[in-house]
C-alpha cells in the first residue's frame, strides 16, 4: 500500500482523536475532577451537591422552565404555522419571513431589546406609566415570567418552522378521504393531521426544551435570585467554587445528554410516517371576501410589528445620548452620539474586532473540520463513522456554561503530555470555544451535502488524472459550496453573539461585544449598549440574509 493508501487510512482515526481531544476530552476531564480522579476516587463533591438544597432547587427550576417554554412555544409556534401553510392572503409570505425573524438575532440581543421595551425603565413601561399617572413602574420584568416571556418569544420559531414544513409534505389524499367519510375540520385536524405531524411536533418539542435548558441570557438579566443550572454553574465558577462548578457542570450534561438521546429516538421513529408524506402540500384556502383579505392582512402586519418592537426598541434606544431620557415617556433628544462614540476609539472598537475575528476564524475552522469529519464518517462507515459523527453532534446537546467549564478545567494546566495546555487568558481559547460550539452546525450543513454528492463525479475526475486535492478543490466543493455557506452562515451568527461561553473565558483584551454590552448597563450606559446591539442585530441579519439564500439552493 502507498503512501496515499496509508494517509487515507490512518485519516478518519488521527481525526476521531482530534476530535475526540476538543470536544470529548475536557467534558471526560472534568466529570474525573469531579469524583477526585486522577488521585483518590471520592464521592465528596458529589455528596455536598446533594446535600444542598439550592442545588436542587435550580436543577429543578431547569426542568420546568424548559417544559413551560415548550407549552408557550407550541401554542405560539403551530397555529402561526397553520395560518402561513394552509391560507392565501396578500403579504403571506413576506410575513411568513418575518415571523420567522426572531431566530437570526442572538440571544442577548433579544434579551436586550425585551429590557429596553418591557423592563421596569422601558419604553413601554414608561407609557404606560405616564398614561395611568402612577409613580412607579407598572410592573417588574423578573424571575421567571420574565425568563418564560422571552423564551417564548425567541423559540416559538422551533415549532413555527418544523410545522410549517411538515404541512408541505403531508399527502392531501388523507385529509380528503376522512372528509368524503363525513369527518368535520376538528376530526380532521386530531385524527389525521396531528398524527401525520408528531414527529415534526416531538423534534420541535426536544429542541426547544434542550435550547431553554441551556439558556443563559435571559435567567442572567432577568433572572435575580431565580437561579437555573446554568447561572449557577457560573455563579459557582466566579466565585472561586470549582468543585461545585464541576459538579453541576457534571449534572447539567447528563441532562442535555438524556435530551440528545431522546431527540435521536425521536428522529428514528420518522421513519414511520413515511408513507403519508408525498412531497406535494394541500392547496393553500384563498381568501375570498375584500373584507376578511383585509382583516388577515391587517392581523399578518400587526403580528409582524409586534414581534419587530423589541428590536425597534434597541434601535430607538441606541440614538439616545446619556443622561437625556429620565421620567419622559418619548426620549427627548435622539442623535447619532452613541454611534460616534463606537467609532472614536480603539478601546470602543476592540470589542467589534475581537468579535469579528474570532467568529471569522472559528467559522472557518468549524467548517473545515465539519466537512472533514463528514467527508471521512461517510467513506469509512461502520463504528468509526459513527464515532465522528456523534463527536460532531456531541456540542449541540452540551450548554454552553457546561463546554465553557470544561474547556476552563482542561485547559488552565499545563500538562503537554496529558494533551492539556494553557490557554486560559490567551486569545486562542475563545475562538477554540466558538468552534466547538459551531461544529454540530457545520457538520450538519457537510453531512446533508455529501448524502446528496454523486461519487461517480469524484472517479470520473480520477479517471481523467486529477489528484485528491485538485478533485476537492475542482469538483467537491463547488458542488457542496451551498450547503457549506448556510452552515457557515449559521455558524457565524452564533459565535457573532455568544455570550454563555464568552463569559467564562473571555479576558479583558479578548472581550467581545456581548461582554462589552453587559459591561455598558452596568454603567447605566444605556445608549452605548443598545448601540452594540443594534450594530450586532445588523451582522447577524446579514449572515441571516446570506445563511437564508444559500440554504434556498442546497
Amino acid at each position: 500500500m502507498g503512501r496515499g493508501g496509508k494517509s487515507r487510512r490512518f485519516w478518519p482515526w488521527i481525526l476521531a482523536a482530534g476530535l475526540s481531544w476538543i470536544v470529548g476530552y475536557p467534558l471526560t476531564l472534568t466529570l474525573f475532577e469531579a469524583l477526585g480522579l486522577p488521585g483518590s476516587p471520592t464521592l465528596e463533591n458529589l455528596r455536598a451537591f446533594a446535600a444542598r438544597p439550592d442545588e436542587w432547587l435550580a436543577l429543578w427550576r431547569s426542568l420546568w422552565i424548559s417544559g413551560a417554554s415548550v407549552v408557550l412555544a407550541a401554542a405560539i409556534g403551530v397555529p402561526l404555522a397553520f395560518v402561513f401553510e394552509r391560507l392565501e392572503f396578500p403579504g403571506r409570505s413576506i410575513l411568513g419571513g418575518l415571523v420567522a425573524l426572531p431566530v437570526a438575532l442572538p440571544p442577548l440581543v433579544g434579551v436586550l431589546a425585551f429590557l429596553f421595551l418591557y423592563g421596569e425603565s422601558g419604553f413601554l413601561t414608561r407609557s404606560v406609566q405616564f398614561l395611568l399617572g402612577l409613580e412607579t413602574a407598572p410592573w417588574r420584568l423578573r424571575g421567571a415570567g420574565a425568563i418564560l416571556l422571552v423564551h417564548a418569544y425567541s423559540m416559538y420559531v422551533y415549532f413555527y418552522l418544523f410545522t410549517r414544513a411538515a404541512l408541505t409534505r403531508l399527502d392531501p389524499s388523507m385529509e380528503e378521504a376522512a372528509a368524503s367519510l363525513g369527518a368535520g375540520k376538528t376530526v380532521r385536524l386530531r385524527r389525521v393531521i396531528l398524527p401525520l405531524l408528531r414527529p415534526a411536533l416531538a423534534g420541535a418539542a426536544l429542541l426547544t426544551f434542550m435550547t431553554s435548558l441551556s439558556s443563559f441570557s435571559a435567567p442572567y438579566i432577568f433572572g435575580g435570585g431565580f437561579r437555573v443550572m446554568t447561572t449557577q454553574i457560573v455563579a459557582s465558577k466566579l466565585n472561586g467554587e470549582t468543585a461545585a462548578a464541576q459538579v453541576e457542570t457534571v449534572v447539567l450534561a447528563l441532562a442535555a445528554v438524556a435530551g440528545l438521546g431522546a431527540l435521536l429516538a425521536f428522529d428514528r421513529r420518522r421513519v414511520a410516517v413515511v408513507g403519508g408524506v408525498r412531497g406535494l402540500a394541500p392547496r393553500r384556502r384563498v381568501l375570498e371576501s375584500r373584507r376578511s383579505k383585509l382583516a388577515a392582512t391587517a392581523l399578518g402586519w400587526a403580528l409582524a410589528i409586534f414581534l419587530l418592537l423589541p428590536h425597534l426598541t434597541l434601535t430607538l434606544v441606541s440614538f439616545v445620548p446619556p443622561h437625556t431620557w429620565t421620567i419622559e415617556a418619548l426620549p427627548p433628544v435622539l442623535n447619532l452620539s452613541n454611534f460616534a462614540k463606537l467609532l472614536s476609539g480603539g478601546e470602543r472598537l476592540r470589542p467589534m474586532a475581537n468579535s469579528a475575528w474570532m467568529a471569522m476564524v472559528a467559522t472557518v475552522g468549524a467548517v473545515g473540520l465539519g466537512l472533514a469529519a463528514a467527508r471521512s464518517s461517510i467513506r469509512v462507515g461502520g463504528k468509526l463513522g459513527t464515532l465522528l459523527e456523534s463527536l460532531v453532534a456531541l456540542p449541540w446537546a452540551i450548554p454552553g456554561t457546561v463546554f465553557a467549564v470544561a474547556l476552563a478545567t482542561a485547559f488552565s494546566v499545563n500538562a503537554p503530555f496529558a494533551g492539556r495546555f494553557i490557554l486560559i487568558g490567551t486569545p486562542v481559547i475563545l475562538p477554540l470555544a466558538y468552534l466547538v460550539r459551531s461544529l454540530p452546525v457545520t457538520g450538519r450543513s457537510a453531512f446533508a451535502g455529501l448524502r446528496q454528492f454523486d461519487d461517480s463525479l469524484e472517479e470520473a475526475a480520477a479517471s481523467l488524472g486529477a489528484g485528491r486535492w485538485r478533485t476537492l478543490r475542482r469538483v467537491v466543493l463547488p458542488m457542496l459550496r451551498p450547503a457549506l455557506a448556510a452552515g457557515a452562515g449559521l455558524a457565524f451568527i452564533t459565535a457573532l453573539g455568544d455570550f454563555v461561553t464568552s463569559i467564562v473565558l473571555y479576558t479583558y483584551d479578548t472581550r467581545p461585544i456581548s461582554i462589552e454590552i453587559l459591561s455598558n448597563l452596568r454603567l447605566q450606559e444605556t445608549g452605548i449598549a443598545a448601540a452594540y446591539g443594534v450594530v450586532l442585530m445588523i451582522a447577524s441579519a446579514m449572515a441571516f440574509v446570506v445563511w437564508s439564500r444559500k440554504e434556498a439552493t442546497s
